[in-house]
């Protein structure tokens, strides 16, 4: 099905119910169903659909993880089956409210209410014919710009490889201004049996020898790059407190835009001795969930760029909320994202309407990553996505691509 056909069966079925709602009707739309089908792409997507009786849907999606498609399902759907969709926040509160001991402070309830609540804002914009991004206090900027992650060399220790995956990154067709490097791949990709000395499966330390290959790593990076693309360097939450300040250190004359979760995030006063001790920008976020969970870590400045994952953190008003917490105390916002397209350009919607946003996370990458979804000419054009003015999120699913890769005992919306 190309995008002429597919369009012409959508506005053939949606047309009358448009009409209707621009004139008498508008605000009588009711919620009558909810859907969650698994998509298996870079991860397991949970895709969602909140229908109306007008024949219009929105569509969103939550972070990926198992459990979540029976919480949006069970859990959650029956809080606002007959609610009136433009209600966004409203009905997100309600799914928390009523979920409390379920434990909605955090985890997959907030992720599955995230997902609800994402598919409702297109919902919403199809029923008012405007960008969601619109409903959200408007846009700052028309494009979002995006960094491109890579994947851990097979070796760090070569040299080469640094350098061909870097020359890979920016062939990339898409134009990409910024990238993100794995930096915590030392051991075990260096010493995958734990043999060298100091090394050890369950400890947080890096040796010298180990420094010594992340500072010759992202020196070749650089120079790789050149003096002025912007670059990341991952450390996924593995060191302790001075070792993650060695390594920033080692890795300080590269110039990277950020370290990114240099200690595990259970500790608000571990990760301020790091920001605090190291001249490279420190951003992490995306184990937090809601304006309560970033709180601390923002009062106590204890990063330099917030890192929201928004289909996992409260969805795009509470991403909203907490860029303007940080905002307050002059805290840049960032977006972690291994989401399909659906949740990508629903978080770029989130990311046009926040002041001080800098980059978008665009993780692993696959052939039909964007065909999964219908849109006009190129997701990604020279590093950006452009909002398109269109209502909602401008897109729908490619039920061809969709059905295609549908984890397995998925259905179509089953």
């Amino acid at each position: 099905m190309n995008r002429r056909t597919f369009l012409q069966t959508c506005a053939s079925a949606a047309s009358l119910p448009l009409h209707r709602l621009a004139a008498q009707d508008k605000g009588k739309v009711k919620i009558t169903g909810v859907k969650c089908m698994i998509v298996r792409g870079t991860w397991d997507w949970n895709l969602v659909k909140v229908e109306t009786g007008s024949g219009l849907y929105g569509l969103g999606e939550a972070y990926w993880g198992p459990g979540v498609k029976d919480l949006i399902l069970r859990q959650l759907a029956p809080h606002i089956i007959g609610e009136d969709p433009l209600n966004v926040d409203k009905l997100y509160t309600k799914m928390l409210m009523l979920s409390a001991g379920a434990g909605a402070l955090a985890g997959v309830t907030v992720t599955a209410a995230s997902g609800i609540e994402i598919a409702l804002w297109d919902l919403a914009g199809k029923i008012l014919k405007t960008p969601a991004c619109n409903l959200l206090g408007g846009r700052f900027r028309d494009r979002v710009r995006f960094y491109r992650t890579m994947q851990a060399v097979d070796n760090p220790e070569d040299l080469g490889a640094w350098r061909a995956q870097v020359q890979e990154a920016m062939a990339e067709k898409f134009g990409w201004t910024a990238f993100k490097f794995q930096g915590d791949g030392i051991p075990p990709r260096a010493d995958p049996e734990y043999k060298e000395p100091g090394h050890d499966r369950y400890t947080r330390g890096l040796t010298l020898k180990d420094l010594r290959r992340i500072g010759r790593a992202m020196e070749t990076v650089r120079a790789t790059l050149g003096p002025d693309i912007d670059f990341g360097v991952e450390a996924h939450w593995r060191y302790d407190v001075r070792d993650a300040i060695n390594m920033a250190r080692v890795i300080e004359p590269s110039n990277p835009m950020w370290l990114e979760d240099p200690v595990p995030p259970g500790n608000i006063e571990a990760m301020v001795r790091v920001t605090q001790t190291v001249n490279v920008p420190v951003c992490t976020g995306e184990n937090l969930y809601t304006r309560d969970g970033f709180r601390p870590l923002i009062e106590r400045q204890g990063c330099d760029i917030v890192h929201i994952d928004i289909p996992k953190s409260g969805g795009l008003l509470e991403s909203k909320r907490i860029h303007d917490l940080a905002d307050t105390h002059y805290i840049a916002t960032a977006a972690h994202n291994p989401a399909s397209p659906v949740g990508t350009i629903a978080s770029a919607h989130a990311a046009a309407s926040m002041r001080d946003f800098r980059v978008h996370e665009l993780a692993k990458y696959i052939g039909w990553w964007q065909d999964l979804v219908i849109h006009d000419g190129p997701i990604f054009e020279g590093g950006y996505y452009r909002i398109r003015e269109k209502p909602g999120y401008g897109v729908e699913l490619n039920p061809d691509v969709a059905k295609a890769h549908l984890a397995p005992g998925e259905t179509w919306w089953g």
